[in-house]
């Protein structure tokens, strides 16, 4: 985390919004109280909703400090205060907090969260679809996604020695590979990664790339925010 703010800090990036998820700390608490499901009118249900929140506040507050200690602006957005979903979808966000935030020269750090639904009573939002929205409605230039492989590959690199990773795709081309795998009715050969690119495929709808980075390897997110060449996937438009 430390490195990786200090990558942040030395790209000197102006209009950042940096978007995490939950890991370890909101995952297992999501899970075990079945947040995503909706409340069901249950007291526990409902206190696992405020620990998962609260486990997500203590990952942002450590994120934020990183960033604070290498001279970066940032600032916390809670998406439980500013965003309710609809069934799980987006619905309502109060935006101009962090549309002023961007323009005084913050940087607004967000995170995958538990949040209230309007149909649902409440839900787990992703950060993946929180990224593509902000995108859209920021008007982002790029997204740069932060993961553990060096990109999108032909099968999981984790378990399949043969996997290739695919340096650049176009929206066209990552479409016909959902559905071979849809038809073929099996789980994400790519080891989960299309279900992330599935919530970012609205963001490149709109000609905004993607580019998918190691962040496990030293200097990949530098060179990628620098737009420096960097080994990862390339997703566009076209």
């Amino acid at each position: 985390m430390r490195r990786l703010a200090k990558e942040i800090s030395s790209a000197q990036v102006a209009h950042l919004v940096v978007v995490h998820g939950g890991g370890s700390f909101g995952h297992p608490l999501a899970k075990r109280y079945a947040i995503k499901e909706g409340f069901k009118n249950n007291a526990l249900q409902a206190l696992g909703f405020a620990q998962t929140h609260q486990a997500m506040v203590a990952l942002n507050k450590m994120v934020v400090d990183a960033l604070i200690k290498h001279k970066i602006p940032a600032v916390a957005v809670s998406p439980s205060s500013c965003i309710v979903t609809k069934s799980g979808r987006i619905y309502t966000v109060a935006e101009e907090p962090l549309k002023i935030l961007l323009k005084t020269g913050f940087v607004p750090v967000l995170y995958g969260d538990a949040v209230l639904d309007a149909e649902l009573g409440f839900t787990i939002l992703s950060g993946d679809q929180l990224i593509a929205y902000l995108a859209m409605r920021l008007n982002a230039q790029r997204i740069i996604v932060g993961i553990d492989v060096d990109g999108l590959y032909t099968a999981d690199p984790k378990t399949d020695p043969t996997a290739r990773l695919i340096s650049h795709v176009t929206l066209k081309e990552l479409k016909k590979m959902l559905q071979r795998i849809e038809e073929a009715k099996v789980t994400d050969v790519t080891g989960g990664m299309l279900g992330k690119i599935v919530e970012l495929m609205p963001a490149i709808e709109k000609g905004i790339n993607v580019l998918i980075v190691n962040a496990a390897k030293p200097k990949n997110v530098y060179k990628a925010l620098k737009g420096e060449k960097a080994i990862g996937t390339l997703i566009e438009k076209e």
